[in-house]
């Protein structure tokens, strides 16, 4: 009984100025909302990102041509196109942590579709496992095949952004459109996958035949010689036929040789995919010590190739995330602590005002303890009731951020049980110090006092 009669005097010294008690908890009410509202974008921009992670393959490995040095002089970040179809080959045939493996040709260029025209973000050479290994699927129509690879297909996949911007959304599949100068026919429509973590554009691209790339858009280009051509071309090297793609000798039968028949070996780089998340590393050293062999490269020599894995990313973007996401916290805790330093001087200003009513109370059998723990309640309940508020105003503004600048941000019920326990701690340690003065107070004197 005696404790709920101490609740019930705290509650009632609140309740006789709700203004100053309002205006005492707005400081804990902003720093409980910024610590609320920054949690939930936190952690909504986490799970945006490991979503976007897994749209694009956690298992996904890229390998790039790296920097080689001759005579002290380096080749700089993808010097010397290194990468080629026989590295293909030794993965796929070595490598058991690999599941799926494609090179990949980079073109730039302008494609038109009747009157209009446009520059995509990306035009791109694959076989038919880059789907799979990039978590991509077709929407409309037929996905590129090795029929297509091994023909030296003039087809092409689309993505949404591309149909919005040359169809005017009608369908494209089965209408030609020009890449460069060449013709080119949409077999399929890519599902919609949105920005990556970059924020580009993913559906702003064009995925062919990285044969048909290579032949087509890149053939001029391109210096290093495939078996297939030396194969096809060893009765007349010096001819035309073995000097220009158009030739029909670059076209043998597909009896004549199990790869696709490309001229130029040479790609930008590969993609690769382990069959999980968990084989990632092991892939990774097969790989390394498959393109150390076809590289023929010395113990001593460095790497003429650069790896890096989609889990790499994952790291360095959680990491950017979360640092950001620590020092904005850091600011607000900042405002709680100042808003426990405004709840203290209040409570100290309150204690001085209920002087004699302090006294009187110890006059009549009050004891310090009740004193302490009256005064103690009434800090507690401010802040639980910041807390709460905060809590509320915190949620409101995460989701109006999403809503206005399409932030991500999910609810976190860590941040909610935190900003409870802040909100009381807050009021135990800055309500003690006033309570215990209170408690100290000579009752004598108390009711003396005017």
């Amino acid at each position: 009984m005696r404790r709920l009669r101490v609740i019930k005097w705290a509650l009632k010294a609140i309740r006789r100025n709700p203004t100053r008690t309002f205006l005492t908890t707005l400081g804990i009410v902003i720093g409980i909302a910024a610590v609320i509202a920054l949690m939930e974008i936190g952690t909504g921009a986490r799970e945006a990102l490991a979503k976007n992670m897994a749209g694009m393959g956690v298992n996904t490995i890229r390998v790039w041509p790296g920097t080689i040095t001759r005579s002290g002089v380096s080749s700089g970040s993808s010097g010397r196109a290194n990468i080629t179809l026989a590295d293909v080959n030794a993965i796929e045939k070595n490598c058991r942590s690999v599941k799926s493996v494609s090179p990949v040709v980079n073109v730039r260029g302008q494609i038109i579709y009747g009157g209009k025209n446009w520059s995509p973000y990306s035009i791109i050479g694959v076989n038919e496992d880059y789907l799979d290994i990039a978590k991509w699927t077709v929407g409309d129509g037929e996905p590129i095949t090795r029929r297509h690879i091994l023909r030296g297909a003039k087809v092409c996949l689309v993505g949404s952004t591309i149909v919005r911007e040359l169809f005017d959304g009608e369908d494209p599949v089965g209408k030609e459109l020009r890449i460069q100068s060449v013709v080119f026919k949409v077999i399929g429509v890519l599902k919609s996958k949105g920005a990556n973590m970059m924020g580009m554009d993913q559906d702003d691209t064009v995925i062919a035949p990285w044969t048909t790339v290579k032949m087509r858009l890149r053939g001029a280009g391109s210096t290093s010689l495939s078996s297939t051509a030396s194969t096809s071309s060893s009765t007349s090297a010096t001819s035309t036929s073995a000097l220009y793609v158009g030739s029909l000798s670059l076209y043998p039968s597909s009896s004549s040789s199990s790869r696709p028949p490309v001229r130029f070996a040479n790609v930008d780089s590969l993609i690769i995919a382990a069959p999980s998340q968990k084989e990632v590393a092991a892939a990774v050293e097969e790989v390394t010590e498959t393109l150390r062999e076809t590289h023929r490269l010395a113990p001593e020599d460095d790497d003429d190739f650069r790896i890096r894995t989609m889990a790499e990313f994952s790291e360095i973007f959680t990491s950017q995330t979360e640092t950001m996401t620590n020092l904005l916290l850091c600011v607000a805790f900042v405002s709680l602590l100042v808003g426990g330093i405004g709840i203290m001087n209040i409570m100290l200003v309150s204690v001085t005002e209920r002087t004699r009513e302090i006294g009187l109370r110890m006059a009549v059998g009050a004891r310090g303890g009740d004193i302490l723990k009256q005064f103690l309640v009434e800090s507690i309940v401010i802040c639980m009731l910041g807390g709460l508020l905060g809590i509320a105003v915190g949620h409101g503004l995460s989701v109006l951020m999403t809503v206005l600048m399409k932030w991500p941000s999910s609810i976190s019920y860590s941040a909610i049980i935190l900003a409870v326990g802040v909100s009381a701690a807050v009021g135990v340690v800055f309500g003690y110090y006033p309570a215990w003065k209170a408690a100290r107070l000579d009752p004598i004197e108390a009711l003396r006092y005017e």
